[in-house]
C-alpha cells in the first residue's frame, strides 16, 4: 500500500515557459529535503497558456513522479487556484500548500510554515518587501484597508500566493466560497479563516523581482478587477457570519 500523502503543492501557471521547469525542480528539491518524495506531489494547473508552458510540463512530468500536470482552458488565476485546490482534495493529502509559478517566492521559506502546521489549520505568509509594479502596490493597499472597513479585520497580505491549509479545513473553506468563483478567491479564504478564529501567523517571506514572463493584468485592467473584487467582497459580507459559524462546527 503506498504511503499516504503528507502534502500537495498547488501551483497555477500561465505563460511561464522561461522559468516553469526551474521553478518546479526547485520546489521538488526544496520540499524533498524534509518530506520524503513519495509523500508529496506538485500539482501544476496550466491555465490555457499560449506559450510552451504546457508542453514543458508534460515533458518533465515523465521524469519526475512528484509532478502532476493538469491543463485547462484559460479561466484566470483565481479559477486555476480553486480548481487546483479541488484536485488536491481528491488526492487526500494531510495538507495543501499554494504558491505561484513566476519564481518570485523561494521554497526555503516553506519550512517556516511546515514546522507550525500543528498550531493552526491555516497559515499565511506576507511579503515583507514586495517587488511589484507601484500601481499594483497601491491597489493592494486599498483592498487591504477595504477588508478592515467591510469586515473589521486586518490581514497583512490577504491575497498572497503562499499559504498552507490543513486539508479538512480547506474543504470547509471551499464549501463557503461564493459562486461563481470570485476573481481573487484567496482573499475570501483568508477572511473566512481569520474570522473563524485561526492564527494566520502572517509569516514574513521573501518576494523576488520577476525576471521572466509578463504580468498578465496591468493598470486599467487591474483597476477594473480591483473594483470587481471590492463589489464581491462587499456582497459576501451579508453571508459571512453564517458561513463562519458553519466552518467552526
Amino acid at each position: 500500500m503506498p504511503n499516504a500523502l503528507e502534502l500537495v503543492v498547488v501551483i497555477p501557471a500561465y505563460n511561464e515557459e522561461a522559468c516553469i521547469e526551474s521553478v518546479i525542480l526547485h520546489w521538488i528539491e526544496g520540499i524533498s529535503s524534509f518530506i520524503p518524495k513519495d509523500q508529496f506531489k506538485i500539482l501544476v494547473i496550466n491555465d490555457g497558456s499560449k506559450d510552451q508552458t504546457g508542453k514543458i510540463l508534460d515533458e518533465i512530468s515523465g521524469d519526475h513522479p512528484n509532478l502532476i500536470a493538469k491543463h485547462q482552458l484559460n479561466g484566470g488565476h483565481g479559477n486555476a487556484v480553486v480548481n487546483g485546490y479541488k484536485m488536491a482534495l481528491e488526492l487526500q493529502p494531510a495538507y495543501v500548500f499554494q504558491t505561484d509559478s513566476d519564481d518570485q517566492f523561494i521554497p526555503e521559506d516553506f519550512q517556516k510554515f511546515w514546522v507550525k502546521r500543528h498550531e493552526s489549520q491555516f497559515i499565511l505568509g506576507h511579503r515583507l518587501v514586495r517587488h511589484d509594479d507601484p500601481f499594483r502596490l497601491i491597489i493592494t493597499r486599498i483592498l487591504k484597508y477595504s477588508l478592515v472597513l467591510i469586515y473589521g479585520t486586518y490581514i497583512n497580505d490577504a491575497n498572497i500566493p503562499f499559504r498552507l491549509f490543513k486539508t479538512s479545513f480547506l474543504k470547509k473553506l471551499l464549501e463557503a466560497l461564493p459562486t461563481p468563483t470570485p476573481f481573487a478567491p484567496n482573499i475570501f479564504l483568508s477572511v473566512l479563516a481569520k474570522k473563524s478564529g485561526e492564527n494566520l501567523f502572517n509569516i514574513p517571506v521573501t518576494h523576488k523581482e520577476r525576471e521572466t514572463g509578463e504580468v498578465s493584468i496591468r493598470h486599467f485592467k487591474l483597476l477594473q478587477v480591483c473594483w470587481q473584487s471590492f463589489k464581491e467582497i462587499t456582497a459576501f459580507r451579508l453571508n459571512l457570519n453564517r458561513l463562519v459559524r458553519k466552518i467552526r462546527q
